[in-house]
C-alpha cells in the first residue's frame, strides 16, 4: 500500500495552473449564489421577531436596511464572486504581492470594531466545523504550491478568506446593529449548505491530479511479531500540554476504576506468573499491533455480542487477542499485556459501550460498530491522542457514522442508502487501515457528502414539524378564545334555544375561523363579536314583545347570519332554514329562555401523539425543581438533550423550535422526526425522574467520552 493518502502519492501530477483554474471555477460556481440567498430567511426572522416582541417600529429600520441590500443584490453578488476569484489569483501570484491578512485590517471607526470582531468569530466557527477537511485541503495546496515553485500560500477558500470576503462585500453597507448578527448567522448557514460538498470535490480534484497530502511523520510500516527492536514505539504525541494533562487524568481514573471493579479480573489474571513460577514477558507494542492487524478481518460476533450486553467488550477484545497471539506463536501462558496496551483496550471498550448506552443504535448498526472495534484498538495502541484531540480523524469518522446510523431503521430509500454507505465505509477501514490515519479522513469525507443531503432533508422535516405544532397551538388558542367569548354571552342573559344553538353550533366555529385567518385585532373579528351581541339584544327585545323592532333588526342582521352559516359549511337552502327557525323562535315572546353552560374546553391538542415520551399537559401536579425549569427556559434551537423512553432506550433530541405562543419546545431526533413537545416545567419534571439529561455534547464521540469519564469518575469518588 502506498504511503501517500489514497495511494496517490506517486501519481503523475497534472498542470498546476490548470488545476488551480478548475478549483476557481468550482468555488465561484458553488459559492457565487450565497449572498443572494441571505435576504429571504433574514426577512422571515425579522418578521417573526417583530410578531413575538411587538416592536414593529424598532424592526422597521431593519426591514428598510434589508430592502436596500436586496435592491443592490446584483452588485453584491458580483463583488463577492470577484473576491472569491481574486483569492485564487492571489494564491498563484503570491511572490508578486505583499503579504496581507485575509480579514481586512487597518484603522477602523469604533462602530466598525464589532463588525470585524464578528468576522473573526465567523472565521473561527467555519474553521472549527470543517477542521478535518481544511487540514487535508491545506496539505494538498502545499503540494500544489511546491509544484508552482513558490512558498506555501494560504487556502483561497479557507475560513478566514470566506469571512473576509463577506466583510469586504458589505463593507460599505449601512447595517443596523440588530440586523448585522442575523446576516452573519445566515451567511454561516448558507455556507454550511455548500462547503462540505465543495471541500470534498476540491480535495478529490487535487488527489486525482496527483497532489496528495504528505504522509505524517507518525506513520510507520506495519510492525511484525518477533521484531528485534526492544523499544516500545511511542504513541503519537499530543501537541498541547492540556491534552497531555487530560490524558494523564483519564489514565489515572481508568486505573482507579480497574482496581475498584470486577473488570480488573482479566488484567490481574494476565499479570499472574505462569505455571513454572517465572514472571510473564510483557508483549511489545509492535507485537500487540501485529496481533490486532491479524484479527482485523476476522469474524465480529464476539464484539457484537458484547455490544448487545453479553459481557464486557474489553474482555472480548482481550480474549480474541489471546487467540490471535497464539496463532502468531506468542504463548498467552508466557506473555501478558503491558499497562499501556491494557489501557488502550479498556478505553476503546468503554468508549463503544458508552456510545451504545447514550445513542439509539439498532441491530444493524451493532454489527457495523463491531466491525470497527479492532481498527480503533489499533488506533489507540499507536495514537492515544484519539481520546483527547477533538480533531482526530478517527474521532470524526465515528461521529459521522453515528449520525448516519442513530435511530435509522432503513424505512426510506435515503435511510437505507445511508446505512449501506456507512457499512461500506466501515468495511473499507477494516480492509485498508494500516496505521495511516488518512484513510479515516477520506472515509469521513465520503460519508459527509451524503450526510449533507440528509441534513437538508432533516431541516425540511423540522420545519414541517414546527409548522404542524404551531398550527395546532394556534387552533387550540383560537378555540379557547372563542369558547371564552361564547361562555360570556351564554352566561350573561337567558336565551331561547334557537339563538343559543346558533351561537354554540355555528357562531363559535365562525369565530375560530376568523381568529385563525384575520387575528384578534382585526375588524372582521370585532364584526363577528358584534353579531353575537346583536342577537342577544334581539332575543331580549323579543322577550319584551317588541315584534316590529325585532323584525327590523333581524332583517339588518340577515347578511351577517347567512355569511356565518355558509362559513360553517351550510349551503344556501340550509342557511335559509336556520334563519327561518331563528325568526320563528323570536316571534314568540313566551318561549322559555335559560342560561347555558358549555362543557370544559379541551386543553391538550396532542397527547395521543406523544408516544412513550408523552407528558401530561399543564404544570399542576408536576414534580420539578424551579431552578431546573429556569435552566430549561434558556434552551435555544440547536441545543441537544438526551431522553430516556419507557423502554429505557436513550434518544438524542435536538431543540428544533420554540413556540412563540406557549413557550413549549419541539424536540426532534437526528432524522428530524418529532420526539416530544413539552414546556420548560415538563422538561424539568422529566429531569427529576431521571428521564432527561441536559447539557449533552452534540458530537457523539464527545458525548460518549463524557459518559466514559462519568463512569470512571464514580470509581475515583469511591476511593
Amino acid at each position: 500500500m502506498s504511503g501517500h493518502p489514497l495511494g496517490l502519492g506517486h501519481t503523475e501530477r497534472s498542470n498546476p495552473v490548470g488545476v488551480l483554474e478548475e478549483m476557481k471555477r468550482l468555488a465561484v460556481e458553488q459559492l457565487g449564489g450565497v449572498p443572494g440567498a441571505l435576504y429571504a430567511p433574514v426577512m422571515d426572522s425579522l418578521d417573526e421577531a417583530a410578531r413575538r416582541s411587538g416592536l414593529v417600529q424598532i424592526r422597521r429600520g431593519d426591514h428598510a436596511a434589508l430592502l436596500t441590500l436586496r435592491q443592490r443584490n446584483a452588485a453584491y453578488v458580483m463583488r463577492y464572486r470577484q473576491l472569491i476569484a481574486q483569492a485564487f489569483d492571489d494564491f498563484r501570484a503570491l511572490p508578486l504581492r505583499a503579504n496581507r491578512s485575509h480579514l481586512p485590517l487597518g484603522l477602523v471607526e469604533e462602530r466598525q470594531l464589532d463588525y470585524h470582531y464578528a468576522g473573526q468569530k465567523l472565521a473561527e466557527s467555519i474553521g472549527q466545523r470543517y477542521s478535518r477537511q481544511l487540514e487535508m485541503l491545506d496539505a494538498r495546496l502545499e503540494a500544489l504550491s511546491e509544484e508552482l515553485g513558490q512558498p506555501s500560500a494560504s487556502n483561497p477558500i479557507g475560513a478566514s478568506r470566506l469571512a473576509g470576503a463577506f466583510l469586504a462585500t458589505y463593507h460599505d453597507a449601512e447595517l443596523p446593529e440588530t440586523l448585522r448578527p442575523l446576516l452573519f448567522r445566515q451567511y454561516e448557514q448558507e455556507l454550511s449548505r455548500v462547503l462540505g460538498d465543495l471541500y470534498g470535490r476540491i480535495n478529490t480534484l487535487l488527489a486525482a491530479a496527483g497532489y496528495g497530502a504528505k504522509p505524517g511523520a507518525a506513520r510507520r510500516a506495519q510492525p511484525q511479531a518477533g521484531a528485534t527492536d526492544a523499544a516500545r514505539p511511542a504513541p503519537a504525541p499530543t501537541n498541547d500540554f492540556e491534552d497531555r494533562a487530560r490524558l494523564l487524568e483519564l489514565r489515572n481514573m481508568l486505573h482507579a476504576w480497574r482496581e475498584d471493579s470486577d473488570h480488573s479480573g482479566a488484567v490481574l489474571e494476565a499479570d499472574a506468573p505462569h505455571a513454572g513460577g517465572t514472571p510473564r514477558r510483557e508483549l511489545r507494542n509492535a507485537e500487540v499491533v501485529s496481533v490486532t492487524a491479524l484479527l482485523q478481518r476476522d469474524p465480529i460476533e464476539p464484539y457484537a455480542r458484547a455490544l448487545a450486553g453479553a459481557g464486557s467488550l474489553a474482555d472480548a477484545i482481550r480474549g480474541q487477542l489471546a487467540d490471535g497471539a497464539r496463532r502468531l506463536g506468542l504463548d498467552p501462558d508466557q506473555t501478558q499485556l503491558a499497562t499501556p496496551e491494557n489501557d488502550a483496550i479498556d478505553l476503546v471498550g468503554l468508549l463503544f459501550e458508552s456510545l451504545f448506552q447514550t445513542h439509539a443504535m439498532l441491530d444493524r448498526a451493532r454489527r457495523l460498530y463491531a466491525r470497527l472495534v479492532l481498527p480503533y484498538v489499533k488506533v489507540a495502541l499507536t495514537d492515544d491522542s484519539l481520546f483527547v484531540r477533538r480533531d482526530h480523524p478517527a474521532r470524526r469518522l465515528l461521529d459521522v457514522i453515528t449520525e448516519a446510523c442513530e435511530g435509522n431503521d432503513g424505512s426510506t430509500p435515503q435511510d437505507r442508502e445511508l446505512l449501506e454507505r456507512a457499512a461500506g465505509v466501515a468495511q473499507r477501514i477494516v480492509a485498508d487501515y494500516n496505521e495511516d490515519l488518512e484513510i479515516f479522513a477520506a472515509a469521513s469525507e465520503e460519508l459527509e457528502s451524503l450526510l449533507d443531503q440528509q441534513r437538508k432533508r432533516v431541516e425540511v422535516m423540522e420545519k414541517r414539524a414546527s409548522e404542524a405544532v404551531h398550527g395546532k397551538e394556534r387552533l387550540l388558542q383560537a378555540r379557547l378564545q372563542a369558547g371564552a367569548a361564547l361562555s360570556q354571552r351564554l352566561g350573561r342573559t337567558p336565551l331561547t334555544e334557537a339563538v343559543a344553538d346558533f351561537l354554540i353550533q355555528h357562531w363559535q366555529h365562525h369565530l375560530v375561523q376568523t381568529l385563525l385567518r384575520d387575528g384578534l385585532d382585526s375588524a372582521k373579528y370585532h364584526d363577528v363579536l358584534a353579531l353575537a351581541d346583536a342577537l342577544v339584544v334581539v332575543d331580549g327585545l323579543a322577550a319584551q314583545g317588541r315584534g316590529a323592532v325585532v323584525a327590523d333588526r333581524l332583517i339588518a342582521l340577515q347578511p351577517a347570519i347567512a355569511e356565518c352559516l355558509v362559513a360553517c359549511g351550510l349551503d344556501e337552502n340550509s342557511s335559509l332554514d336556520w334563519l327561518a327557525g331563528v325568526v320563528r323562535a323570536l316571534a314568540q315572546p313566551d318561549l322559555p329562555r335559560s342560561l347555558r353552560k358549555l362543557p370544559p374546553q379541551q386543553v391538550m391538542d396532542d397527547e395521543a401523539e406523544q408516544g412513550p415520551l408523552r407528558v401530561v399537559g399543564g404544570h399542576a401536579g408536576l414534580d420539578f425543581d424551579p431552578a431546573m425549569a429556569e435552566r430549561m427556559r434558556q434552551l435555544v434551537p440547536g441545543d441537544w438533550l438526551r431522553l430516556l423512553d419507557a423502554q429505557g432506550e436513550h434518544v438524542a433530541a435536538k431543540v428544533a423550535w420554540t413556540s412563540p405562543l406557549s413557550g413549549r419546545f419541539l424536540l426532534v431526533n437526528r432524522r428530524g422526526v418529532r420526539v416530544l413537545v413539552a414546556s420548560a416545567e415538563q422538561l424539568a419534571a422529566l429531569s427529576a425522574e431521571g428521564r432527561l439529561i441536559a447539557g449533552t455534547e452534540q458530537a457523539p464521540f464527545d458525548e460518549a467520552m463524557r459518559q466514559l469519564r462519568t463512569r470512571l469518575g464514580r470509581a475515583v469518588g469511591q476511593n
